[in-house]
């Protein structure tokens, strides 16, 4: 098996080696420094997330993109996710295909319903349209990909009339994912407009995707259409032990856990929680022998086609992530390979 090894961050804000905390400026440009690194050792792709909340940086992911998409020379450029219910189909196209050409054609969008909803109020979308405005705007944007003048009517903005859509993509397709969080019926939407399926995977043990992965792989079967990747996001930390990893990321995760747990009613995340994840669960999360393993024992269950690292996950100092960065990509991701091929 083949597999390609990405990273993501929302671009968390983040502390100093003494506990202060950085501006959300810093981090902006830590993120950048970030992703040159992870283009210098190797990694596939990385993904930058989005949120409007003081506890992440990144508002605006392509903005930060095409930042990277001239600082970089051959990793893939993408979102991890693109909030399309409170975007414009239009401007997300436009915004990527510019991205697409500053980077080469490495652009790619993730798109989502995403995990918060501070958005909606923000750029004023009521959350009694939640579902109807992914539906349409994904619809519309499902067209736009055509690279072709575009008609299009629905509820939720006036008609298209035979409207082109610039900067049209050297390719001629902007590489495009949906995100889904582990609805069957977002499955069936991914496969029904054919686009490529991204599970985020944040708890649990991966292999209890296998479903979707199925019902993905059966839909597309049954339309006739061609076999598209499957790829997983989860979160992580490597350092040179297991011990380590597991030492450096805790109060972190659990900072960032148990802030937006408060928001949603979870209790506070416990040390036994936190192990038991990461020997369980979703957490990938130890050296770059136990990572590259859980890793590759993941590509296999689910047949994937990519597996992400979300490497921030909470306010860890900059230094802290640049180590996992360089280990992930000299050390984690040729030993999946190595692992993938000894079947």
């Amino acid at each position: 098996m083949t597999v390609e090894l990405g990273l993501e961050t929302f671009g968390d804000v983040s502390v100093r080696e003494d506990g202060t905390p950085e501006t959300a400026a810093q981090v902006l440009r830590h993120v950048v420094e970030q992703g040159v690194l992870a283009d210098e050792v190797g990694v596939d792709a990385l993904g930058v997330g989005e949120h409007h909340r003081p506890d992440f940086a990144v508002s605006a992911p392509d903005v930060v993109l095409a930042g990277l998409a001239t600082r970089t020379t051959r990793i893939r450029l993408g979102s991890a996710v693109t909030v399309l219910s409170s975007d414009d189909p239009i401007r997300v196209f436009e915004r990527f295909s510019t991205i697409d050409a500053l980077s080469g054609g490495r652009a790619e969008v993730v798109l989502g319903r995403g995990s918060f909803t501070e958005s909606f109020p923000l750029f004023g979308y009521d959350l009694r349209d939640y579902e109807t405005l992914f539906s349409e705007k994904l619809d519309l944007f499902s067209r736009l990909l055509e690279e072709r003048p575009v008609s299009w009517e629905g509820t939720t903005r006036p008609p298209l009339v035979q409207q082109e859509v610039w900067p049209r993509t050297g390719s001629g397709r902007l590489a495009t994912w949906i995100a889904v969080g582990g609805s069957p019926q977002s499955v069936v939407r991914a496969a029904s407009y054919r686009l490529p399926l991204m599970l985020a995977v944040i708890g649990g043990p991966a292999e209890r995707f296998a479903p979707f992965a199925d019902l993905y792989r059966r839909l597309l079967a049954d339309g006739g259409g061609p076999v598209l990747p499957v790829a997983v996001h989860s979160p992580g930390h490597v350092a040179e032990t297991d011990e380590l990893a597991a030492t450096q990321l805790y109060p972190h995760f659990k900072a960032n856990r148990d802030r937006i747990g408060a928001e949603r009613g979870w209790g506070p995340l416990t040390p036994q929680d936190y192990r038991a994840e990461i020997a369980q669960g979703a957490l990938y999360v130890g050296s770059p022998e136990t990572v590259a393993r859980k890793i590759a024992a993941t590509v296999r269950s689910l047949g994937l086609s990519r597996f992400d690292l979300k490497y921030a996950n909470g306010p860890m100092p900059h230094g802290q992530l640049m180590r996992s960065i360089e280990l992930y990509g000299t050390q984690v991701a040729p030993r999946v390979r190595e692992l993938l091929a000894e079947g």
